[in-house]
């Protein structure tokens, strides 16, 4: 458990270190990090999507060394819009002695919004002893035909994803809270100009599920909702939309999937704090305590611009 943790804990200090870089540059990412199996180990595997100006898509994939907590094998993949070649292909490098082969295609790709992270049409796999040992995409008949390569024992599961947007007044984005679940659309929408007290809206399915009125007094809460009868706790801290400069921080809203609901003695449920404002101690502690929890996190960072 302890070798988990360690592994998980340098995956994820590394996703966290290209934050500044993401700030400057201005450009919407996506990082999801998946648990699988390779080698007979358990591993962290990142996947990295960045989309610039030029419409230039990357996405990058690193896969955590057992032996060094500071190195990674690493897969980069250029999907230049002039060039159709690089589409799709085929890539081959080594993790602890591992041989690992890349393949893709993302020639009819499609992409939601100014998400980089496509959403259908196209496949991200991963193979390891000749086992897909991770896969992205709606092409998956289309991998095992290509490379004769058979499903892994164990399959990969998304435990973290974190996404950088960088909008007006709305920010969307798509999760799971369940590994075997259909993904949700989440909207995050606020109002903070204006004559009108500052407002916020957080959709998911195009359901309203939280509605924050008197921002600048609200501006951090956690509140639960009920989404196709999973508890998902949503927090949010937005001080910097209304106290800072546009564009020098972002809000930031954490979705965490629980094992159960608590109920009031009405039987209706309870919110973990409704609209109120919390501590630091309490965010963290919220984020922590649920023995039931799945392991899945969303992190939305929503960069304010005008």
């Amino acid at each position: 458990m302890s070798s988990r943790h360690s592994r998980r804990s340098s995956s994820i200090s590394y996703q966290m270190s290209d934050d500044h870089v993401t700030s400057k540059t201005g450009q919407n990412s996506v990082t999801c990090v998946y648990q699988t199996h390779i080698g007979g180990y358990w591993r962290n595997i990142t996947v990295n999507w960045t989309k610039n100006m030029m419409n230039c898509c990357v996405c990058c994939i690193y896969v955590d060394s057992l032996e060094d907590d500071y190195q990674q094998g690493t897969c980069k993949i250029d999907l230049k819009p002039w060039h159709f070649w690089s589409k799709k292909g085929y890539k081959t490098f080594e993790v602890d002695g591992n041989q690992l082969e890349a393949y893709w295609d993302l020639r009819s790709c499609k992409f939601s919004g100014g998400s980089p992270e496509p959403i259908s049409d196209f496949y991200v796999a991963l193979i390891a002893d000749e086992e897909v040992v991770l896969l992205l995409g709606d092409y998956k008949g289309k991998v095992f035909k290509k490379t004769k390569a058979k499903p892994a024992l164990v399959e990969a599961v998304l435990f973290y994803k974190r996404e950088h947007i960088f909008s007006k007044r709305s920010f969307s984005t798509r999760a799971k809270f369940a590994n075997r679940r259909k993904e949700h659309d989440i909207i995050v929408e606020s109002s903070t100009t204006g004559q009108r007290d500052p407002e916020m809206w957080i959709s998911i399915d195009g359901i309203v599920l939280i509605h924050v009125q008197n921002l600048q007094w609200k501006f951090r809460g956690n509140q639960t909702v009920l989404v196709n009868k999973q508890s998902v706790q949503v927090f949010w801290d937005v001080h910097a939309w209304l106290f800072c400069t546009p564009g020098s921080s972002h809000g930031l809203f954490i979705f965490k999937p629980v094992g159960s609901m608590e109920l009031d003695s009405d039987g209706e449920e309870s919110s973990k704090g409704g609209d109120s404002e919390c501590s630091d101690d309490t965010w963290y502690f919220s984020t922590q305590s649920h023995s039931k929890a799945s392991p899945f996190c969303l992190f939305l960072y929503a960069w304010k611009i005008e």
